[in-house]
Protein backbone atom coordinates (compact mmCIF):
# COMPACT_ATOMS: atom_id res chain seq x y z
CA UNK A 1 0.00 0.00 0.00
CA UNK A 2 1.28 3.43 -0.90
CA UNK A 3 2.32 5.91 1.75
CA UNK A 4 -0.16 8.50 2.94
CA UNK A 5 1.45 11.91 2.45
CA UNK A 6 -1.39 14.32 3.24
CA UNK A 7 -4.39 14.04 5.51
CA UNK A 8 -7.18 16.37 6.53
CA UNK A 9 -9.71 15.78 9.30
CA UNK A 10 -12.96 17.71 9.68
CA UNK A 11 -11.45 20.68 7.85
CA UNK A 12 -13.64 23.80 7.95
CA UNK A 13 -13.25 27.28 6.51
CA UNK A 14 -15.41 30.27 7.33
CA UNK A 15 -15.24 33.86 6.13
CA UNK A 16 -16.79 36.92 7.71
CA UNK A 17 -18.61 39.01 5.09
CA UNK A 18 -20.85 42.07 5.23
CA UNK A 19 -23.79 39.71 4.86
CA UNK A 20 -22.61 37.62 7.80
CA UNK A 21 -20.63 34.44 8.28
CA UNK A 22 -20.00 32.33 5.17
CA UNK A 23 -19.05 28.68 5.70
CA UNK A 24 -17.20 27.52 2.57
CA UNK A 25 -15.82 24.17 3.77
CA UNK A 26 -18.00 22.10 6.08
CA UNK A 27 -15.81 19.31 7.40
CA UNK A 28 -13.45 17.89 4.77
CA UNK A 29 -11.88 14.48 5.39
CA UNK A 30 -9.34 13.59 2.72
CA UNK A 31 -6.41 11.18 2.61
CA UNK A 32 -3.93 11.57 -0.25
CA UNK A 33 -1.35 8.93 -1.10
CA UNK A 34 2.01 9.10 -2.79
CA UNK A 35 1.81 8.88 -6.59
CA UNK A 36 -1.94 9.48 -6.86
CA UNK A 37 -3.80 11.59 -9.40
CA UNK A 38 -6.93 13.03 -7.80
CA UNK A 39 -9.58 15.18 -9.45
CA UNK A 40 -12.00 17.47 -7.64
CA UNK A 41 -15.00 18.70 -9.61
CA UNK A 42 -18.06 20.73 -8.66
CA UNK A 43 -19.98 23.91 -9.35
CA UNK A 44 -18.39 27.34 -9.08
CA UNK A 45 -18.42 28.56 -5.48
CA UNK A 46 -18.65 25.04 -4.02
CA UNK A 47 -15.29 25.43 -2.22
CA UNK A 48 -12.90 23.60 -4.56
CA UNK A 49 -10.30 26.35 -4.87
CA UNK A 50 -10.50 27.17 -1.16
CA UNK A 51 -9.69 23.56 -0.33
CA UNK A 52 -6.79 23.56 -2.80
CA UNK A 53 -5.39 26.76 -1.27
CA UNK A 54 -5.49 25.19 2.19
CA UNK A 55 -3.83 22.00 0.92
CA UNK A 56 -1.15 24.24 -0.60
CA UNK A 57 -0.69 26.16 2.70
CA UNK A 58 -1.71 29.41 1.00
CA UNK A 59 -4.57 29.68 3.50
CA UNK A 60 -5.25 28.17 6.91
CA UNK A 61 -8.47 26.41 7.91
CA UNK A 62 -10.77 27.93 10.50
CA UNK A 63 -10.81 24.60 12.32
CA UNK A 64 -9.92 20.97 11.76
CA UNK A 65 -6.61 19.27 11.09
CA UNK A 66 -4.18 19.13 8.18
CA UNK A 67 -1.01 17.06 8.30
CA UNK A 68 1.72 16.33 5.76
CA UNK A 69 3.98 13.28 5.97
CA UNK A 70 6.70 13.89 3.40
CA UNK A 71 9.89 13.65 5.43
CA UNK A 72 8.34 13.44 8.84
CA UNK A 73 4.91 14.59 9.95
CA UNK A 74 4.25 18.32 9.80
CA UNK A 75 1.26 20.43 10.77
CA UNK A 76 1.70 23.54 8.57
CA UNK A 77 -0.39 25.67 10.92
CA UNK A 78 2.41 25.44 13.50
CA UNK A 79 5.13 26.79 11.18
CA UNK A 80 6.42 30.34 11.15
CA UNK A 81 5.98 32.40 7.99
CA UNK A 82 9.60 31.73 7.00
CA UNK A 83 9.36 27.99 7.70
CA UNK A 84 6.09 27.78 5.78
CA UNK A 85 7.58 29.49 2.72
CA UNK A 86 10.55 27.13 2.86
CA UNK A 87 8.27 24.10 3.19
CA UNK A 88 6.04 25.20 0.32
CA UNK A 89 8.99 26.00 -1.95
CA UNK A 90 10.50 22.56 -1.35
CA UNK A 91 7.51 20.24 -1.44
CA UNK A 92 4.57 21.83 -3.30
CA UNK A 93 4.17 22.94 -6.90
CA UNK A 94 1.27 25.02 -8.22
CA UNK A 95 -0.36 25.25 -11.64
CA UNK A 96 -3.21 27.74 -11.98
CA UNK A 97 -5.75 28.56 -14.68
CA UNK A 98 -3.84 31.77 -15.33
CA UNK A 99 -0.19 30.89 -15.78
CA UNK A 100 1.18 34.00 -13.99
CA UNK A 101 4.36 34.05 -16.05
CA UNK A 102 6.36 37.26 -15.71
CA UNK A 103 6.16 39.13 -19.00
CA UNK A 104 9.58 40.78 -18.71
CA UNK A 105 11.42 37.45 -18.36
CA UNK A 106 11.94 34.72 -20.93
CA UNK A 107 10.81 31.12 -20.46
CA UNK A 108 14.07 29.92 -18.90
CA UNK A 109 14.16 32.85 -16.46
CA UNK A 110 10.54 32.31 -15.43
CA UNK A 111 11.35 28.73 -14.49
CA UNK A 112 14.55 29.30 -12.51
CA UNK A 113 13.27 32.22 -10.42
CA UNK A 114 11.82 29.92 -7.78
CA UNK A 115 15.18 28.15 -7.39
CA UNK A 116 17.07 31.42 -7.20
CA UNK A 117 14.65 32.70 -4.56
CA UNK A 118 15.07 29.50 -2.56
CA UNK A 119 18.81 29.32 -3.14
CA UNK A 120 19.60 30.59 0.34
CA UNK A 121 17.89 27.47 1.73
CA UNK A 122 20.08 25.08 -0.24
CA UNK A 123 22.98 23.41 1.52
CA UNK A 124 24.59 22.46 -1.78
CA UNK A 125 24.86 25.73 -3.67
CA UNK A 126 24.43 25.34 -7.40
CA UNK A 127 25.87 27.66 -9.99
CA UNK A 128 23.48 29.63 -12.16
CA UNK A 129 24.71 27.60 -15.13
CA UNK A 130 23.77 24.33 -13.41
CA UNK A 131 20.34 25.73 -12.57
CA UNK A 132 19.79 26.84 -16.17
CA UNK A 133 20.92 23.46 -17.52
CA UNK A 134 18.41 21.68 -15.31
CA UNK A 135 15.64 24.02 -16.48
CA UNK A 136 16.55 23.47 -20.12
CA UNK A 137 16.55 19.69 -19.62
CA UNK A 138 13.09 19.93 -18.05
CA UNK A 139 11.83 22.04 -20.96
CA UNK A 140 13.18 19.38 -23.32
CA UNK A 141 11.27 16.67 -21.43
CA UNK A 142 8.10 18.76 -21.82
CA UNK A 143 8.71 19.35 -25.53
CA UNK A 144 9.12 23.11 -25.32
CA UNK A 145 12.91 23.61 -25.16
CA UNK A 146 12.95 25.46 -28.47
CA UNK A 147 11.01 28.25 -26.74
CA UNK A 148 13.49 28.65 -23.88
CA UNK A 149 14.53 32.20 -24.80
CA UNK A 150 11.07 33.44 -25.87
CA UNK A 151 8.97 35.81 -23.79
CA UNK A 152 5.52 34.60 -22.62
CA UNK A 153 3.77 36.90 -25.10
CA UNK A 154 5.39 34.94 -27.92
CA UNK A 155 3.87 31.62 -26.81
CA UNK A 156 0.48 30.00 -27.38
CA UNK A 157 -1.82 29.34 -24.43
CA UNK A 158 -0.86 25.68 -24.38
CA UNK A 159 2.84 26.54 -24.47
CA UNK A 160 2.43 29.01 -21.62
CA UNK A 161 0.78 26.32 -19.49
CA UNK A 162 3.64 23.92 -20.25
CA UNK A 163 6.04 26.56 -18.99
CA UNK A 164 3.90 26.92 -15.86
CA UNK A 165 4.11 23.13 -15.40
CA UNK A 166 7.89 23.24 -15.84
CA UNK A 167 8.09 25.99 -13.22
CA UNK A 168 5.96 23.91 -10.82
CA UNK A 169 8.18 20.86 -11.36
CA UNK A 170 11.52 22.62 -11.14
CA UNK A 171 12.08 22.17 -7.40
CA UNK A 172 11.07 18.48 -7.62
CA UNK A 173 7.93 18.85 -5.47
CA UNK A 174 6.20 15.84 -3.96
CA UNK A 175 2.76 17.28 -4.76
CA UNK A 176 1.44 19.45 -7.58
CA UNK A 177 -1.82 21.29 -6.97
CA UNK A 178 -3.55 22.37 -10.17
CA UNK A 179 -6.48 24.81 -10.08
CA UNK A 180 -8.47 24.73 -13.35
CA UNK A 181 -5.24 24.24 -15.36
CA UNK A 182 -7.13 23.60 -18.62
CA UNK A 183 -9.71 26.36 -18.10
CA UNK A 184 -8.24 28.71 -20.70
CA UNK A 185 -7.28 26.03 -23.23
CA UNK A 186 -9.12 24.58 -26.19
CA UNK A 187 -10.05 20.89 -26.05
CA UNK A 188 -6.94 19.71 -27.90
CA UNK A 189 -4.53 21.69 -25.72
CA UNK A 190 -6.46 20.62 -22.61
CA UNK A 191 -6.12 16.94 -23.52
CA UNK A 192 -2.41 17.40 -24.27
CA UNK A 193 -1.83 19.08 -20.91
CA UNK A 194 -3.66 16.33 -19.07
CA UNK A 195 -1.63 13.66 -20.87
CA UNK A 196 1.47 15.57 -19.79
CA UNK A 197 0.28 15.38 -16.18
CA UNK A 198 -0.20 11.62 -16.55
CA UNK A 199 3.29 11.22 -17.99
CA UNK A 200 4.83 13.21 -15.13
CA UNK A 201 2.83 11.16 -12.62
CA UNK A 202 3.97 7.88 -14.14
CA UNK A 203 7.64 8.76 -14.70
CA UNK A 204 8.33 10.91 -11.63
CA UNK A 205 5.77 9.57 -9.18
CA UNK A 206 4.55 13.11 -8.52
CA UNK A 207 1.20 13.32 -6.76
CA UNK A 208 -1.43 15.51 -8.46
CA UNK A 209 -4.55 17.10 -7.00
CA UNK A 210 -6.48 18.73 -9.85
CA UNK A 211 -9.48 21.02 -9.50
CA UNK A 212 -11.37 21.08 -12.78
CA UNK A 213 -14.73 21.61 -14.44
CA UNK A 214 -13.75 19.12 -17.14
CA UNK A 215 -15.62 15.97 -16.13
CA UNK A 216 -14.20 13.97 -19.04
CA UNK A 217 -10.61 14.56 -17.95
CA UNK A 218 -11.50 14.09 -14.28
CA UNK A 219 -12.76 10.59 -15.03
CA UNK A 220 -9.24 9.64 -16.15
CA UNK A 221 -7.79 10.30 -12.68
CA UNK A 222 -7.23 7.52 -10.15
CA UNK A 223 -9.82 9.00 -7.79
CA UNK A 224 -12.51 11.54 -8.50
CA UNK A 225 -14.24 13.67 -5.88
CA UNK A 226 -17.13 16.09 -6.17
CA UNK A 227 -17.47 19.21 -4.03
CA UNK A 228 -21.11 19.94 -3.20
CA UNK A 229 -21.84 22.97 -1.00
CA UNK A 230 -18.62 22.65 0.98
CA UNK A 231 -18.76 18.87 1.36
CA UNK A 232 -16.31 16.58 -0.45
CA UNK A 233 -17.85 13.35 -1.74
CA UNK A 234 -16.06 10.46 -3.42
CA UNK A 235 -17.71 10.14 -6.85
CA UNK A 236 -17.66 6.37 -6.44
CA UNK A 237 -20.30 6.84 -3.74
CA UNK A 238 -22.62 9.04 -5.81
Amino acid sequence: MKKEILRTKNLKKKYITKAGQLEVLKGINLNIYEGEMIAITGASGAGKSTLLHILGTLEFPTSGEIEFDLQGKIDPTTLSSFELSKFRNKYIGFVFQFHYLLAEFNVLENIILSRLIGHEYSKNKESKKEIEEKAYSLLKDLGIHERALHKPSELSGGEQQRVAVARALFNDPKIILADEPTGNLDSKAASELFELFKKINETRGTTFVIVTHNERLAQKCMRNFKMIDGILIDSANL
